[in-house]
């Protein structure tokens, strides 16, 4: 396509963020219902009722502008974490946190390593900096960590660790990560994202936070988008040296987060009853899922998060059509690097068994009462 108006050159060279149609084009196109949405790794549970009640209090404020520096989000999260709030840096998701830190230390040549495949918004925000993505492929869907020390020079930058991984929902050891922080160099920042650290059960899976005072280069990533169910209002945050804060803020828009997603997060954060609930909801609906992909002969991604990629032996752009044209809304793996596989979020318990009923029939396994 010809441009009318000349964009910088990187952008050419960058594809949109892919969105798959929403759940009321779905249902005016097949004639459904509803739609059972399984493809955006949400919590399928919503948000703690008390973040319901405070929204629905109103807020009477909204003419003024939030705080820029989110001070009673930043002393709620200091306390709960155990960190200081000097270490704090919040932002419009934690996808912003990632955008600040290539902005901040991406120049033009340098590099930053990440898995292949992993999340896209590492690449595409060095991307934009002008800086280089090192890929390094997954193993067993894993990140290579041995491949990715290999890869380090002279010109990299940043690392990006994304654990659980998305897509795949696997970690990465505690002996094997805490040998590779050791590893890097001390002039790269290492940018842990645990976006969906509540969800893992793996007693293998290493606690990061008292790392910060020992190794000054390591970031890590959190969000409230996931477990605590706050995605529409947007708001995440990176742990990191004070120094490295220091030098995002600069970078940072200064009305980044909402004050609607600040009192909302504040409120959630207090009701871990309602977090330990949906971690334990999880937990059994992974197990679930699980056990009928090894009853039904397809392989699967151990995972530690609240989705799982399984292999259907099939195009998945095709399996995951399928399961639309019946009310279940998955995501295929064919942008994911896996297009034989379909990365399903984790739902109610009812809404589990019901899509696994209509995977079978898709797959043309016998489903018994199954109407398509």
């Amino acid at each position: 396509m010809v441009l009318k108006f000349k964009t910088r050159e990187v952008l050419t060279k960058i594809d949109p963020y892919v969105l798959g149609k929403s759940t009321v084009e779905l249902q005016k196109e097949h004639g459904l219902g509803s739609i059972c949405k399984l493809s955006e790794n949400e919590n399928i549970h919503g948000c703690s009722p008390e973040v319901v009640s405070w929204l629905k209090e109103g807020n009477g404020e909204l003419f003024l502008y939030p705080d820029g520096a989110a001070t009673e989000l930043r002393r709620e999260v200091s306390e709960f974490l155990g960190v200081r709030e000097g270490k704090l840096v919040f932002g419009n998701g934690s996808d912003e946190v990632i955008r600040l830190l290539s902005r901040a230390y991406i120049s033009e040549g340098d590099e930053a390593i990440m898995a292949d495949v992993t999340f896209p918004r590492y690449h595409t925000n060095v991307f934009l900096e002008g800086g280089r993505s090192v890929k390094v492929p997954l193993v067993n869907g894993v990140h290579d960590l041995a491949g990715m020390k290999s890869e380090i020079t002279d010109r990299t930058k940043l690392i990006f660790i994304c654990n659980p991984n998305n897509p795949t929902g696997t970690i990465v050891g505690t002996e094997e990560l805490l040998s590779f922080i050791s590893a890097v160099p001390p002039h790269v920042l290492l940018v842990l994202d645990e976006a969906y650290v509540e969800y893992v059960s793996d007693r293998n899976h290493l606690d990061t936070l008292p790392l910060l005072e020992r190794f000054d280069n390591l970031v890590i990533l959190r969000t409230f988008s996931k477990i605590y169910g706050l995605a529409g209002l947007r708001v995440g945050f990176g742990v990191m040296n004070e120094e490295v804060a220091g030098q995002l803020l600069k970078v940072k828009d200064v009305f980044n987060v909402n004050a609607l997603a600040q009192g909302a997060a504040v409120t959630a954060l207090h009701d871990q009853e309602f977090i330990g609930k949906c971690a334990s909801l999880n937990e059994a609906g992974r197990s679930y899922l699980e056990g009928e992909f090894h009853r039904l002969g397809l392989a699967y991604f151990p995972s530690q998060a609240n989705f799982i990629m399984v292999d259907t032996g099939k195009d998945g752009n095709v399996i995951a059509g399928e399961l639309a044209k019946r009310g279940f809304l998955v995501r295929s793996g064919v942008l994911l690097g896996y297009p034989e596989t379909i990365r399903v979020t984790i739902g109610a318990d009812q809404d589990n068994r019901a899509f696994v009923k209509a995977l079978e029939y898709v797959l043309g396994r016998n489903a018994s009462g199954y109407q398509a």
